[in-house]
């Protein structure tokens, strides 16, 4: 299975909290609930293509107990976020939430080797192992270059605080945009699927003045 990331992201890289005020108040973040009033059509039908390609999920265990608090509510047939959730594989990543604890089924929970735990899970059969929310987990994911795609809706509002989907000391990288799924939807809200290209390094350039031409020199 391919792994994706898909989050919600404000445009200074902001993902703590989208869906309500009380949701994440960690570290004392006090600005939930930013995603709600910028909802829409446009945007649940980008949500809703992100959950039809997924065959299992893999959580943190704060999303897990969030998602799993909302959505295991969501009883609609029709809805196929509530259904995939409800029927597909979940896996959440704790060394302290139990069996029975994770009753939300069917769920299982990955203790030890994290890294290793994933690498099987992506070797099983299927389109995609996702990730939603789940902060710590990503960049987990990221640092060991677990990530085949990242999927963002970027609202046009800027958080100020909060975690970031790439805090400081990220490993770098550069990505490939797929442009059939990458749009600005009404209300300026940007959907995004990226592809890791090269982990590690970023590419760099200058500009120069090459005989009173302004020129581009990569590096």
């Amino acid at each position: 299975m391919l792994l994706s990331v898909n989050i919600f992201v404000s445009l200074d890289g902001v993902m703590q909290g989208p869906g309500a005020p009380d949701e994440d108040r960690s570290d004392g973040f006090d600005r939930g609930g930013w995603l709600v009033p910028r909802a829409s059509a446009h945007t649940n039908e980008v949500v809703n293509s992100w959950f039809g390609e997924a065959d299992a999920f893999l959580f943190g265990r704060t999303s897990f107990t969030l998602i799993g608090g909302y959505w295991s509510r969501v009883t609609d047939p029709d809805d196929l976020i509530a259904t995939k959730l409800h029927t597909l594989p979940k896996y959440v990543v704790s060394s302290t939430l139990t069996d029975e604890e994770a009753d939300w089924s069917p769920t299982t929970v990955l203790r030890g080797d994290l890294v290793d735990r994933v690498r099987r899970l992506k070797d099983l059969p299927g389109k995609e192992l996702q990730v939603h929310g789940s902060w710590k987990l990503v960049q987990t994911l990221h640092q060991a270059g677990l990530v085949d795609v990242y999927r963002l809706l970027q609202y046009p509002v800027v958080v100020g605080t909060g975690k970031r989907l790439f805090p400081d000391g990220s490993m770098p990288a550069t990505f490939t945009t797929a442009e059939e799924s990458s749009r600005v939807l009404p209300g300026g809200i940007v959907s995004l699927t990226l592809t890791p290209a090269n982990l590690g390094a970023i590419s760099a350039g200058t500009y120069t003045v090459d005989e009173g031409r302004s020129a581009m020199v990569l590096d």
